[in-house]
């Protein structure tokens, strides 16, 4: 069990242990550990089914973040697995068009 602040208590535990520690299928603690910087890496499993509903795994506002691709894969089901690496904020290029040469 995990005690005092939470933040520091998850980044002693990763730290201090061997291996991996995983958390499937919660997205709400997904985006938590994502808000608080504690997530090494990030695979994203996507099904070939169009539900139009459902809960978002990133909220509609909140920081921007930059990933990595480490690897690509899809099954045979047509499943693709994406594994990213966090890189913090994003650098986004200035825009070198002057609007009065927007047409």
């Amino acid at each position: 069990m995990l005690h005092g602040d939470l933040a520091t208590a998850v980044g002693d535990l990763k730290a201090n242990h061997d291996g991996e520690l995983l958390v499937p299928g919660s997205g709400a603690l997904v985006r938590w550990l994502l808000a608080n910087g504690l997530v090494d890496q990030l695979d994203l499993v996507t099904y070939p089914v169009v539900v139009g509903q459902g809960t978002r795994l990133f909220p509609d506002s909140g920081p921007d973040m930059a990933l990595e691709l480490i690897s690509s894969r899809s099954t045979s089901g047509g499943i693709i697995i994406q594994t990213y690496r966090p890189l913090g904020r994003p650098e986004y290029a200035a825009s070198t068009v002057e609007p009065d040469q927007v047409f």
